[in-house]
């Protein structure tokens, strides 16, 4: 068994939207302070994160590859992303023609979410058994704690690749990237997709990305080990919210390349509220981090 880390030119969910009508199965975790929901209609990929009591949701799932889930990339394999050539590409939610990926097993508590996937090839829609995704979502206060699990048993594959850690699409409503670098806070104006044609990458400090709005309210992610990251703004038609076409991305990267027996098995964080908060919540997690997993982050 081989297990290594990441690096990814992340397309998916961008443009092409489903075929089919939303079809929104979710299930929802909440501990009075945060909720999360997953669909399990699509993967039980998660399309749904808010605080208790304002219900507003900061993630967009226009369709089965904009949720916050996991996708990995290897050879080209002859598929075609409608005229596109594309590469090997399970994902967790489904096809961009709007196949959903089947959930295997599910479990759900009080405290926590369990999911297991058999994604589908994001271009050509057959199921990748080859592929097992597992999921684990549990709640402390104002964090979301989520570990991630890809099981490949399949042919080994050529080439290495920037894998995202995981995909996070949010509402169009939040358009600054925020983050560190070099010891300062940098507010950062994505790319625009349609100009720009793909995404860009960019390299930051302390594991932390969010998306915040003009108020520097929004959502973040830490993905502990992980430093460099793509991005990108698409306005689409100009519909935001949950459904709309519009959407800001970020997915941090690590570099893997897809070999027979890999495991890629990693834990990220969420949170909502103000940069602060924001910040101050992912500072007490690294803090508390034992060095032991700090040196596994960097496999």
């Amino acid at each position: 068994m081989k297990i290594v880390f990441i690096s990814i030119l992340s397309f998916f969910g961008i443009v092409v939207s489903s075929a089919n009508p939303p079809k929104d199965n979710f299930t929802y975790l909440d501990n009075g302070v945060i909720c999360i929901g997953v669909d399990q209609s699509r993967g039980s990929a998660i399309g749904y994160f808010a605080l208790s009591k304002e219900k507003r949701n900061l993630l967009n799932h226009h369709d089965e590859g904009r949720f916050i889930q996991q996708s990995y990339y290897g050879d080209k394999d002859g598929s075609m992303w409608a005229k596109k050539p594309w590469t090997y590409n399970p994902v967790q939610g489904g096809s961009y023609k709007g196949e959903d990926a089947k959930t295997l097993e599910f479990k759900k508590s009080d405290h926590a979410l369990y999911a297991k996937v058999e994604p589908l090839h994001w271009a050509n829609a057959k199921t990748c058994p080859e592929a097992i995704m597992q999921e684990w979502i549990k709640l402390d206060g104002a964090v979301a704690t989520i570990r991630m699990r890809l099981d490949y048993t399949g042919e080994s594959h050529g080439r290495k690749a920037h894998q995202e850690m995981p995909a996070m699409f949010v509402d169009y409503d939040l358009p600054h990237l925020m983050f560190e670098k070099e010891g300062k806070l940098v507010k950062h104006a994505p790319v625009d997709l349609k100009t720009n044609g793909k995404p860009e990458k960019i390299s930051y400090d302390t594991s932390w990305l969010a998306y915040v709005d003009d108020k520097n309210y929004g959502v973040g992610i830490y993905t502990p080990g992980t430093n460099e990251a793509v991005n990108y703004r698409h306005k689409g038609s100009g519909s935001i919210g949950p459904n709309g076409s519009a959407c800001s991305y970020v997915a941090p990267i690590r570099t893997l390349q897809l070999e027979k027996g890999t495991v890629v098995d990693y834990h990220f964080y969420l949170t909502i509220g103000t940069l602060d908060e924001i910040r101050a919540r992912f500072a007490t997690i690294e803090k508390s981090r034992e060095p032991r997993a700090k040196s596994e982050d960097k496999k």
